[in-house]
């Protein structure tokens, strides 16, 4: 893989027009846990919300909803393809990269970022960044990825076309830390909450096993990695099609990495 050894930055490519069908089953997946977290710390009407590396509409709309017209949501991320078409008053789209850009000024009651600083490779400096931006009192909401802890796409590997999954998978973990992703990253947030000065901490744990919005947000992202699998001999174009044909059949009990839910407040 020393092709790709020196590349960082994301392995998903927000241009591609999987990405939206992967935003789509992502946000089926994890809105309801991320909203759930959001209305537990208590965010309502006239409070202002950053939302960093926002992706797609799905999490900033939700935002606007509990802040109302009073309120505010700045919604960031270095490629806006996918929110920059917004309409509604509330929501400011802007293109920022939180390792290397100020936070958006005017402070924040919520800052919140889901399945995105796994992929930064200055994450210790963008962590910095959120926590400066926030106000006193105001509350950080990071949501990652551990794929270590469950590494496995079919946990229950019960055959043929489970381990060929599985194998895929350890593929793409592979391809994603040589972009520099941090495999264990997940399991770290309770800690790097405490260690930034943030008081109250929490987390929490969530992974899905068998939906179908797994199905889908599989499919989507083989499809997108398709030529590095092939091209860095993770597996070759004969196993990618059985493996999409055995996606499509419903049949496959596939599961996502655990996204671990971290929480925190601003003396």
């Amino acid at each position: 893989m020393a092709e790709h050894d020196s590349e960082r930055g994301y392995l998903l490519d927000n241009q591609q027009s999987e990405a939206g069908i992967r935003f789509g089953a992502l946000s089926e997946l994890f809105d309801p846990v991320t909203f759930r977290h959001v209305d537990r710390l208590g965010i309502t009407t006239g409070m202002r919300c950053w939302e960093v590396g926002a992706g797609s509409l799905s999490v900033p709309l939700g935002l606007a909803e509990r802040v109302g017209p009073t309120g505010a949501v700045v919604a960031t991320d270095i490629d806006v393809s996918w929110t920059q078409g917004v309409t509604d008053g509330v929501i400011e789209v802007v293109r920022h990269d939180v390792a290397a850009d100020p936070p958006p000024p005017g402070g924040f009651d919520l800052v919140h970022a889901r399945l995105v600083l796994v992929h930064v490779t200055d994450r210790a400096e963008a962590l910095r960044r959120m926590v400066r931006a926030l106000r006193p009192g105001g509350r950080l909401l990071l949501e990652d990825a551990d794929p270590g802890l469950q590494p496995l796409l079919c946990p229950d590997e019960s055959g043929p076309e489970q381990r060929l999954a599985n194998r895929l998978r350890s593929g793409f973990r592979a391809l994603m830390a040589a972009r520099g992703a941090d495999l264990t990253y997940g399991r770290t947030l309770p800690r790097l909450l405490r260690e930034a000065g943030l008081e109250e901490v929490q987390a929490d744990a969530y992974f899905p096993i068998t939906s179908p919005a797994c199905s889908v947000l599989e499919a989507a992202t083989v499809r997108q990695i398709r030529p590095l699998l092939v091209s860095e001999g993770l597996a070759t174009d004969e196993e990618i099609d059985r493996h999409l044909a055995n996606v499509a059949t419903g049949r496959l009990d596939l599961a996502t990495a655990p996204m671990i839910s971290a929480w925190g407040r601003q003396p």
